[in-house]
């Protein structure tokens, strides 16, 4: 008996494969076996690094919250708390945006920080400016 030819199904598979791989380097883009495990490899990388971009993100905020925050003289620790204390609710990344392009509005917001801090770090602040 013949055995069943499925060429056509192949090739289809093996060129849907080498689509996904287009821009891959050297033979991980043409040659079906390494190019299969390459992919693998990508999707798993991919996976993992839209969680790790959200943490680099939140990292670069806090890095440009604190350095602004210490400009004005308060720390971001401070900062945040003092926030919370007077029921600011806003983000991480709208914080850093405001820091950046709109100085006069974050000077506000540290104001409102500062009268806002817990007792002990209040009277710290107090200390330090006489």
């Amino acid at each position: 008996m013949v055995r069943a030819g499925s060429s056509k199904t192949t090739k289809a598979r093996r060129k849907r494969m080498r689509k996904l791989t287009k821009g891959f380097r050297l033979s991980r883009h043409n040659l079906f076996r390494q190019s299969h495990t390459t992919l693998i490899r990508a999707r798993a990388f991919a996976f993992r690094d839209r969680r790790v971009k959200k943490r680099e993100f939140r990292k670069l905020w806090i890095i440009r919250i604190n350095a602004a925050c210490r400009m004005r003289g308060l720390r971001y620790s401070e900062f945040i708390a003092g926030l919370q204390r007077a029921l600011v609710m806003l983000d991480r990344k709208s914080l850093s945006e405001i820091a950046i392009h709109d100085p006069a509005t974050f000077d506000k917001l540290v104001e409102l920080a500062k009268k806002n801090l817990p007792p002990a770090l209040a009277a710290q602040h107090a200390a330090k400016a006489k």
